[in-house]
């Protein structure tokens, strides 16, 4: 069975709290990312060192340097390779990529220039796929490009509508890049993802709510878009751990 074949889970982790609780857990690796609600950003140079300093998981930072599309403008793209460079300094595992073009095809040429500059780190590509024109034709493109695996919910709102979809990418895919379902992955539905798609890797945030210890609380004021201010983020230890014992019981693993 090759590397990609093998049935396994990637968490997507806000914080190296989030990534302990990955490992802990069970999950193979982590999609390491700031700012979850725009969709994932490239996590600080602190976060990153001690994951990459203290955990035995494997550690994939997003190169994304804002929230919002995959149209990068110069500016933009030089910071993308600086953070790649970083990564690349910490002996990360890898690291994930994404970039378009205005008419919604991948940049192959800028995706080429990170792949390079990353080696010996693997790339693998985040959702920028589902944001892509055609998403047959881009599969071919990182595909040609030797990017490992690519993140997908099959072009919807998440992977479970995506079903159908991402079970022809996966057999279009025949081995040649692992397909890895993720949007609205959790333990109820993953038995469901794994039987509808034939894919076996998947990404899942596991993420909950983390009440502040806060005893003086200003309610007048908010320091971002976030409704409640006294609340944060973090993957659950025990989420990720529901979610690989489902994966291990369809795959008939230990």
């Amino acid at each position: 069975m090759n590397e990609g074949a093998i049935p396994c889970l990637e968490v997507c982790a806000n914080s190296y709290a989030s990534a302990l609780a990955a490992q802990n857990g069970g999950a193979k690796r982590v999609e390491f990312c700031d700012n979850l609600a725009e969709g994932g950003t490239t996590p600080s140079y602190g976060q990153l060192a001690l994951a990459k300093k203290n955990l035995s998981i494997e550690i994939w930072p997003i190169i994304r340097p804002r929230g919002g599309d995959f149209l990068y403008s110069e500016m933009e793209f030089e910071i993308m390779k600086e953070d790649i460079k970083i990564c690349k300094s910490l002996k990360c595992e890898g690291v994930v990529i994404g970039i378009l073009k205005a008419d919604g095809t991948i940049d192959r040429e800028r995706c080429t220039e990170l792949i390079e500059l990353a080696k010996p780190m693997e790339v693998a590509f985040h959702r920028a796929f589902d944001m892509s024109n055609d998403m047959d034709q881009a599969l071919e493109d990182l595909i040609s490009l030797h990017i490992k695996r690519v993140l997908t919910s099959g072009g919807a709102s998440a992977a479970i509508p995506g079903a159908e979809k991402l079970a022809q990418l996966v057999k279009k895919a025949n081995g040649r890049i692992t397909i890895m379902p993720g949007a609205g992955i959790n333990e109820n539905n993953i038995k469901n993802l794994i039987d509808q798609t034939g894919a076996t890797q998947f990404h899942a945030s596991a993420k909950e709510f983390v009440p502040s210890k806060m005893e003086f609380r200003n309610t007048e004021t908010k320091m971002g878009s976030m409704e409640d201010e006294y609340r944060y983020e973090l993957t659950s230890e025990t989420k990720v751990s529901a979610l690989v014992n489902c994966i291990n019981e369809a795959f008939n693993l230990k």
